[in-house]
C-alpha cells in the first residue's frame, strides 16, 4: 500500500502540533480494531515521523472509547488462518512492534479504554503508557487458541517479569489498570478524560527541553541492551555515545544554556544520522 502523505490515512489520523506528533486508532465503530490496512498505515506513519525533525516525540491513542479492542475478528474462525500467504509469513503485529522498536522519537501510548490482544501488544515496544480508570486490558491470544504475538515474547517479560508475564498470557484472562500499574506495565492511572493530556504533558516536557539526538541515542542505547549479553557491551555503547556526543555543537550548547541560566537551543538534527554505537552488533533480518 501507497501512503503519499497523512491524508491518504484512512484507519488512523496523523496530527503534528507543537513538535508532538499524535497518532490515533480510527476505526471507533469498531473499537478501533486491527486490520491489515491499519498495520500498513502504522508503518508508513512511523517512516514519516522517524524523518520529520520537526517531530520530538509520538502519542498514540484511539478514537471513541476504545484504544484497540485487538485484531478485527470480521473474518470469523478463518481470522488468524494464515495458509493462503506464500513463504514463511510474519504476524501484522510483529511487523509494527519490531518498527516501533527501531524508532528516534520516544513514544507514549495514552490507553483511552479497552486494549486487548494486538491492541495491548502494540503498546509494548512503546516507551510509556498511561491508563484510563476502568479500561479492560489482557492477552487474551490462548482463550482463542493462538498464541501471543507482535514480539510479546520478548517485550513482555522485560517489562514485568516472566511470572507476571506467563500468568496473563496462560490465562489469557482480562484484568485491569490497577493490576497493569502494580505488574510496572503503566505508568499511570488515570481519569478517561485525563489520559491524553498527561500524554500530552509528558511529550511536550520532552520537546521543550532535550537535545532530539541525544533522546534518540538515549531510546536506542536502553532498548537495545535488554538483549546485551554483559554490562560491558553497554559501557562499549555508551563511550562511543558519549564520544559522539560530548564533541557536537549540542553539547557546548547544553552546558552554556545551563551556566547561563537559560533555555538551551539544540541544533543538532536526528535526521542528520546518528552514531553506530553497536557496530559489533548485526540487525537481524526475518526469515
Amino acid at each position: 500500500m501507497s501512503f503519499p502523505s497523512p491524508e491518504d490515512f484512512t484507519q488512523i489520523r496523523y496530527e503534528v502540533a507543537d513538535r508532538v506528533l499524535t497518532v490515533t486508532l480510527d476505526r471507533p465503530e469498531r473499537l478501533n480494531a486491527w486490520t491489515r490496512v491499519m498495520q500498513a498505515e502504522l508503518l508508513a506513519a512511523a517512516d514519516l515521523w522517524d524523518a520529520d525533525d520537526d517531530v520530538r516525540a509520538v502519542i498514540f491513542t484511539g478514537a471513541g472509547r476504545a484504544f484497540c479492542a485487538g485484531a478485527d475478528l470480521e473474518q470469523g474462525g478463518k481470522t488468524f488462518d494464515w495458509s493462503d500467504r506464500e513463504g514463511t509469513p510474519r504476524d501484522g503485529g510483529g511487523t509494527v512492534t519490531t518498527r516501533l522498536f527501531e524508532s528516534t522519537k520516544p513514544l507514549i501510548a495514552a490507553i483511552n479504554g479497552p486494549a486487548v490482544g494486538v491492541g495491548l501488544t502494540m503498546t509494548l515496544p512503546m516507551d510509556v503508557r498511561f491508563v484510563a480508570e476502568g479500561a479492560k486490558l489482557g492477552f487474551v491470544f490462548a482463550r482463542r487458541g493462538i498464541v501471543p504475538e507482535a514480539a510479546s515474547s520478548w517485550f513482555l517479560p522485560r517489562l514485568v517479569g516472566i511470572s507476571r508475564a506467563m500468568e496473563w498470557v496462560a490465562t489469557g484472562r482480562v484484568f485491569g489498570p490497577d493490576e497493569a500499574l502494580a505488574a510496572g506495565l503503566v505508568r499511570s492511572v488515570l481519569g478517561p478524560d485525563e489520559v491524553l493530556g498527561a500524554a500530552h504533558a509528558l511529550a511536550r516536557e520532552i520537546a521543550e527541553n532535550t537535545a532530539p539526538v541525544s533522546v534518540a541515542l538515549a531510546r536506542r542505547l536502553l532498548w537495545t541492551g535488554l538483549g546485551l549479553a554483559h554490562p560491558m557491551d553497554a559501557h562499549r555503547a555508551d563511550s562511543r555515545a558519549m564520544f559522539a556526543r560530548g564533541r557536537s555543537a549540542d553539547a557546548r550548547e547544553g552546558v552554556t544554556a545551563f551556566l547561563e541560566k537559560r533555555p538551551a537551543a539544540f541544533a543538532d538534527r536526528v535526521g542528520d544520522g546518528l552514531p553506530d554505537v553497536f557496530p559489533w552488533l548485526e540487525r537481524p533480518e526475518f526469515s
